[in-house]
């Protein structure tokens, strides 16, 4: 049976909880010795042997069930509306008071089947208010539109929601904090695909520090869809030498997909 928690403990975890919801957090897991999310398919996981653990206590189930505030809304559209009003004016992280413009949230369709998820806004996102739009964002749309598909077909996101300072690389810290608001918009789009783009999107998302070598190629299985990396379009741009496999990675998002490229008209 349930074990009854100290009255101390109980409001003390309460407390923790409402903490978290105001970060945005409202899904709790107790992590087990078998982790799924991240392993490529048709490869085994590997794991260092570890000592049987003993079976978590349970605790009073209703200092745990907080539900979010989409979770009952079935149209992602609104259900998008709650997920940024409850962002607010963020000042979760020091990227706040770092120099950020606005809040970069997200773009697209709320019904597609394909969503892409970058690392942080730029100096044009940050003026704009709207992911990859400088000259990323103008590869990032002919990637796009090679697939077959137009930028408005899909949605677009990046890990963090703020520029950092000077374009640096997201901090571990501003991203675990941002992130959860990434998660519920996954949740509330339900896209059939996700293409994390670059490094530190792959890194985040999928838990697991590793060159892009090895994250290329495959597929994971995230938060019931499936995810690929590829290049960051800005690396693109440095490199284009890269092009050619960025392409690779995209036609197996388009085979998963059932796409086919647009056919080349006659001039």
């Amino acid at each position: 049976m349930p074990r009854t928690l100290d009255p101390q403990l109980k409001r003390a975890l309460a407390d923790r909880i409402r903490y978290y919801n105001e970060l945005g957090i409202y899904d709790f897991y107790r992590r087990e010795t078998s982790v799924e999310i991240g392993i490529p398919e048709g490869q085994p996981e590997q794991r260092e042997e570890m000592p049987p653990k003993a079976k978590p206590v349970p605790l009073d189930s209703e200092l745990f069930v907080v539900p979010r505030p989409e979770a009952a809304i079935s149209d992602p559209v609104a259900a998008l509306r709650i997920i940024r009003e409850d962002l607010g004016e963020c000042t979760r992280c020091r990227l706040a008071k770092q120099g950020r413009k606005q809040i970069v949230f997200g773009v697209g369709n709320p019904h597609a089947d394909l969503m892409f998820i970058g690392e942080a806004p730029g100096a044009d996102e940050d003026f704009q208010g709207q992911p990859f739009v400088g000259r990323a964002g103008q590869l990032l749309n002919n990637m796009i539109k090679a697939m077959g598909l137009q930028r408005e077909d899909v949605y677009i996101a990046n890990i963090i929601k703020c520029r950092p300072p000077n374009n640096r690389t997201p901090e571990r810290d501003e991203c675990e904090t941002c992130s959860p608001f990434l998660m519920r918009q996954i949740e509330a789009i339900k896209p059939k695909a996700i293409v994390a783009l670059g490094a530190v999107a792959a890194k985040t998302l999928l838990a697991i520090n590793a060159p892009m070598s090895e994250f290329r190629g495959h597929w994971y299985d995230f938060r019931g869809t499936k995810l690929a990396v590829t290049y960051h379009p800005a690396f693109l741009l440095r490199d284009p030498r890269q092009k050619k496999e960025a392409w690779k990675d995209l036609q197996m998002v388009m085979q998963k997909l059932g796409l086919e490229p647009p056919k080349a008209t006659a001039t």
